[in-house]
């Protein structure tokens, strides 16, 4: 494949292939970035969850956590999917700040004009980012509850799958204070780095504690 910043911006990331994606993320392309490419990360630490709920559905020994797991499986391909569609939607977001930044800044008028046009598109970029904080705090509390329901057999798979969601989860963290740190509303890029703050300080206790638990059982 042929990696160019045209062939990225046509093309809906979460339709590449594995192999194609990973080398648009290698190049210069304004996107995928840390966010695209946490977001992928989240939708496989749901995958995993997702993949233990079936492989423990239907057996005997859990029969009594079926309709948990069947929530929870639901749950789970619900969040994958979103994942996957947040990638795309990251490459969107991202894009009018990529080109503010080439915005002419010569005359007073014009520095007037770009300070405008970047408070909007660092908003806009912060959108995706502040969801995969969000949803992979979701997914690491389904995880929680596969610590008890899901099968034993597939402990370890509990443990990456939280594993990936807790990277997600942090790297949503870095990509939206590398946003709100360049905006002028104070206010309001307070608001958010709050918001992810306490998801991401639960959310990392909650697994840690599933990590070293499942360490522990193997």
């Amino acid at each position: 494949m042929d990696i160019t910043q045209e062939v990225q911006i046509e093309t809906n990331l979460s339709k590449l292939s594995l192999t194609d994606f990973v080398e648009i993320l290698s190049s210069k392309a304004p996107a995928p970035g840390g966010g695209g490419a946490a977001a992928l990360t989240a939708a496989q630490g749901c995958a995993l969850s997702a993949m233990v709920c079936n492989l423990t559905i239907g057996k005997k020994k859990y029969a009594e956590f079926e309709e948990d797991l069947k929530r929870i499986l639901d749950s789970s391909v619900s969040l994958q999917r979103r994942f996957l569609d947040m990638i795309e939607e990251d490459k969107i977001n991202f894009t009018p700040l990529a080109k503010a930044y080439g915005l002419p800044a010569n005359t007073d008028e014009e520095k007037v004009q770009k300070a405008k046009v970047m408070e909007d598109a660092l908003k806009e970029a912060c959108k995706v980012p502040v969801e995969i904080v969000e949803r992979s705090y979701e997914g690491i509390k389904l995880h929680l509850e596969l610590m008890d329901k899901g099968s034993k057999l597939a402990i370890s798979d509990v443990g990456v799958g939280v594993e990936f969601l807790r990277a997600a989860l942090i790297s949503g963290k870095m990509n939206v204070l590398i946003n709100t740190g360049m905006m002028k509303d104070e206010n309001y890029s307070l608001e958010l780095e709050n918001r992810v703050s306490e998801l991401v300080k639960e959310g990392i206790s909650i697994a840690d504690s599933i990590s070293e638990k499942v360490m522990n059982m193997l």
